[in-house]
């Protein structure tokens, strides 16, 4: 059993463009069994979708503040939401 499921919007400040953070999103996300999706705004800013177990998307939003190598985080927000994720984690434009 999964236990209780959880979709949240993040979007992500900082330098998050340029340095692979829409890849590394979704590596994260779907190593930790996730779907949704991940994108660059036009302020430069990333907002994803994120959907899973709980305890998942818990951790999933700890990630978010690190990212990977080169990125400079300085604010991630977060509304919980009832949008439907994609079945998978994906990239979009």
């Amino acid at each position: 059993m999964q236990g209780k499921q959880r979709a949240v919007r993040a979007r992500v400040s900082g330098t998050v463009q340029g340095v692979s953070y829409r890849i590394w999103t979704r590596d994260e996300a779907i190593r930790l069994g996730l779907t949704g999706w991940v994108r660059n705004e036009s302020d430069g800013s990333v907002s994803a979708l994120i959907a899973g177990a709980d305890a998942a998307v818990a951790a999933m939003i700890e990630r978010l503040w690190q990212g990977p190598r080169g990125a400079l985080v300085s604010n991630v927000e977060i509304e919980e939401t009832t949008d439907e994720a994609p079945v998978d984690f994906r990239i979009v434009a």
